[in-house]
C-alpha cells in the first residue's frame, strides 16, 4: 500500500519545531534502512523525556515515514491544539470504551491505510530509576497482532540528558546528543492466529520490549536489568510498606 503524504500540518510542525531541536542538540541516528518505504507498520519506542517525543518524530521525519502517534481523544475535540492533532494525523485513543481492541480502532485503521503508527509502549515516562524501559502496556501488541504489520523496534537516549524526566528546567549545556537507533522487526508470527488472551498479549508485548531494550543496551553500552520495572509491582510494594510501617507504630499517648 503506498504510504500517505506528510502534508502541510505535519510540514508546518517541523518548520516550527525543527530549528530549535537543531541548535538544542546533536544527532546519532541509526538504523534508518530499518523503516519500511512503503506500507502501513508500527514502531515501538522508549519513553524517557517529555521531549523526546519531538527529538523522535524529527528523526523519523527525516526517513519520509512520519509516525502518527497516539494521543488522548479528547485533545482532538476543540481548539488550534485539537486542529493540529487532527491535520498532522495523529492518533486518538478512546480510553472510555469497554470493549480493548475497539480502543485502538483508529490505530488499526492507520496501519491498514499505509500509515506509521509509532506507540510508546510503556504508556508513559519510564519510572526504572536508571532510565531503562520498564514494561509495556499491551495496545501495541493488540493492533500488531490484528493487522500483522512490521513492528519496528526503536530505543532512544539522550533527550532525557536534556530534559530529565518529571524535570521542569532543561539543562541546555554542554549541547546534548540524541542517540536513536531502529532494529529489524521483531518476529511476532508465532503469535499469529491465536486467540489475543491476556497471558499472549503479554508474552508478545515482553518479546516487544525486549527488543527495544536491547537496542538501548547497545546505544549506552551497557546491560539493562534482568528484570524490568514493573510500577504496577513497585505499588503494590509501596502499600505493602506503608501498611508494614503504619503497624509498627504504636497508639498515639502510648508508650512501651
Amino acid at each position: 500500500m503506498p504510504r500517505r503524504r506528510i502534508g502541510f500540518w505535519y510540514r508546518f510542525a517541523a518548520v516550527l519545531c525543527k530549528p530549535p531541536l537543531v541548535v538544542l542538540v546533536k544527532r546519532d541516528w541509526r538504523g534508518m534502512e530499518h523503516i519500511p518505504a512503503e506500507g502501513g507498520f508500527i514502531t515501538v519506542v522508549n519513553h524517557n523525556s517529555h521531549v523526546d517525543p519531538f527529538a523522535y518524530a524529527h528523526y523519523q521525519y527525516n526517513t519520509g515515514r512520519v509516525p502518527r502517534f497516539l494521543a488522548k481523544s479528547g485533545l482532538f475535540k476543540k481548539g488550534f491544539v485539537g486542529a493540529a492533532m487532527r491535520g498532522t494525523g495523529q492518533i486518538p485513543v478512546y480510553r472510555e470504551s469497554t470493549d480493548a481492541l475497539s480502543a485502538f480502532r483508529a490505530a488499526i485503521d492507520a496501519v491498514e491505510r499505509g500509515e506509521c503508527v509509532a506507540f510508546y509502549p510503556e504508556g508513559t515516562l519510564t519510572r526504572d530509576p536508571d532510565g531503562w524501559p520498564m514494561t509495556g502496556k499491551t495496545g501495541a501488541a493488540r493492533v500488531a497482532l490484528q493487522t500483522k504489520c512490521p513492528v519496528i523496534p526503536v530505543a532512544q537516549w539522550g533527550a532525557n540528558e536534556l530534559l530529565p524526566p518529571y524535570a521542569k528546567k532543561p539543562d541546555l549545556f554542554p549541547r546534548k546528543t540524541h542517540h536513536v537507533l531502529a532494529g529489524p522487526p521483531v518476529d511476532l508470527s508465532r503469535f499469529y492466529g491465536r486467540e489475543m488472551t491476556p497471558e499472549l498479549l503479554k508474552e508478545a508485548t515482553e518479546v516487544i520490549m525486549a527488543a527495544i531494550t536491547r537496542l538501548l543496551e547497545d546505544i549506552r553500552g551497557e546491560k539493562a536489568p534482568e528484570t524490568a520495572y514493573d510500577p504496577r509491582r513497585e505499588r503494590i510494594e509501596q502499600r505493602r510498606r506503608t501498611q508494614a510501617q503504619t503497624q509498627g507504630k504504636e497508639p498515639e499517648g502510648q508508650s512501651k
